[in-house]
């Protein structure tokens, strides 16, 4: 385990929960990922994590079909309290505390996200599952994870998506695209790669916040990354 990180902040995407489904969250998948999650807080390591919404409803396509943008991601902020909700009682399961916190006001399903609070919480060994986006329309769960890892003080930044770092190009489509081992904030802004929004980056890059990307469903995931044995990309300087 990686000793120049106490806390960290992981964002896991909607997509990513739905596994192989185009729907919904893939069992198996969630107790895995909460599994590598209730293992670092067992071994003394602060977790906050930033849920999507993406697998349940995303907010720019249901203003593409039409509904206004502000509904749009007021359904897709809901559909990450959902993931989160899930995601936190797949932990507790596993033997590790968790907490929910919203940026959204819903006192029966999950306390209000303060930075304060949070923090306590972390420090009192609870892993924090933040739902709720930013709570405003317009931002994504990239640029929210990156502002909550900024509030609570968070060492690094892990971005878990369905490929094993940043490349050149998309992978998915574009065979000949090189993935990077190191990258700078600025070119990461300047080439466009868009592994996570501008104004994530943008956020990340002002503050010094470094940036790991890794692919969710490697077997080592998260702790594998921390151990230095999962292939990922590190965003920053470089």
């Amino acid at each position: 385990m990686s000793p120049a990180y106490k806390r960290i902040l992981l964002k896991v995407s909607g997509e990513a929960l739905a596994g192989d489904k185009s729907f919904g969250i893939e069992t198996d998948f969630l107790q895995a990922i909460a599994k590598q999650v209730a293992q670092l807080a067992q071994q003394g390591m602060q977790v906050a994590i930033v849920v999507g919404g993406g697998n349940i409803f995303r907010g720019m396509a249901g203003a593409a079909d039409g509904t206004d943008r502000v509904t749009a991601d007021l359904m897709g902020m809901l559909g990450t309290i959902i993931n989160a909700l899930a995601l936190s009682n797949a932990i507790s399961r596993q033997g590790a505390k968790s907490k929910v916190y919203s940026a959204v006001t819903m006192p029966a399903v999950a306390e209000n996200f303060t930075a304060r609070e949070a923090k306590q919480a972390l420090d009192d060994g609870y892993v924090v599952v933040c739902g709720g986006g930013t709570g405003n329309p317009f931002f994504t769960t990239d640029t929210a994870a990156a502002l909550k890892a900024i509030e609570l003080e968070c060492d690094v930044m892990l971005k878990g998506t369905k490929v094993d770092g940043v490349y050149t190009a998309d992978p998915m489509t574009d065979p000949s695209a090189e993935r990077y081992d190191t990258v700078s904030y600025e070119e990461v802004i300047s080439r466009d790669l868009r592994v996570m929004d501008t104004a994530a980056f943008a956020l990340a890059r002002d503050n010094g916040l470094p940036i790991i990307v890794y692919a969710l469903d490697d077997k080592a995931g998260v702790v594998g990354v921390l151990n230095g044995d999962t292939r990922s990309t590190r965003v920053g300087p470089v």
